[in-house]
């Protein structure tokens, strides 16, 4: 897979677009880019393909499992150009 590792997502973009679209009251976003052999991983920039959210939000109260997770996808849909490969979601 090659991609120009100056375009993937960062971590503090992912937690700005999740800030703004879920007003989240709990938030970490890990990159677990470097673990995935064969995909490319974190580099010196800090950016990467492959994240985990952890996330508590009110927007989420009274929503299935699913619902939840597509809040999460919606918001991060944009950074799928930008070589996003992997979310693991963890709602909190």
């Amino acid at each position: 897979m090659s991609t120009d590792t100056a375009q993937l997502p960062t971590v503090a973009g992912l937690e700005a677009a999740l800030r703004e679209a879920l007003s989240p009251t709990a938030l970490e976003v890990i990159d677990e880019s470097a673990a995935h052999a064969g995909h490319s991983g974190a580099n010196a920039e800090g950016r990467g393909t492959h994240f985990r959210v952890r996330i508590a939000s009110p927007l989420f109260d009274g929503k299935p499992r699913v619902a939840r997770h597509r809040l999460v996808y919606d918001a991060l849909h944009v950074f799928i150009a930008q070589g996003l490969h992997a979310i693991a979601i963890e709602v909190l």
